[in-house]
């Protein structure tokens, strides 16, 4: 299935049960969250994105759309930095991405192919974490 195809749809309808009403008391990233879950997919910008991928909400149709745009643009900076939306869909859960495969292997090609001074512009560890999602080394500069 081309989770793409469902870009007029919200997460709500792709992904049941719909979500109740956060609670009065809720934070700030709970309320934030539930509204995402209520506009269509093609509304989401990377920051939305970036959020719902890092609380591992809807992953099978969140994912897809990162790549979309990590293909464009690998190193977006997506809310907080350079490369945080790439750095949180490598984070995702294996489980995730397994039942992704296409996706995945996009997403792999677009690691192996950012140049070495990309990679030594990340945060400390984020090499480490592109090369473990890559499941290969990349060139780092010492």
């Amino acid at each position: 299935m081309d989770n793409l195809l469902h870009l007029d749809r919200t997460l709500d309808e792709l992904d049941p049960p719909r979500w109740t009403a956060p609670a009065a008391d809720a934070t700030h990233l709970v309320r934030k969250v539930h509204k995402l879950r209520c506009i269509p997919l093609r509304e989401f910008r990377p920051a939305d994105l970036h959020t719902l991928i890092l609380q591992q909400v809807a992953l099978p149709y969140t994912l897809p759309l990162a790549v979309r745009l990590l293909i464009e643009e690998p190193l977006l900076d997506a809310s907080f930095y350079e490369g945080d939306l790439l750095l949180a869909a490598v984070d995702a859960p294996a489980s995730a991405w397994a039942v992704l495969p296409e996706p995945g292997e996009q997403l792999r090609t677009v690691i192996t192919s950012l140049p070495q001074a990309a990679v030594a512009g990340l945060p400390r560890g984020a090499a480490g974490e592109l090369a473990r999602f890559a499941g290969r080394p990349l060139s780092l500069p010492c």
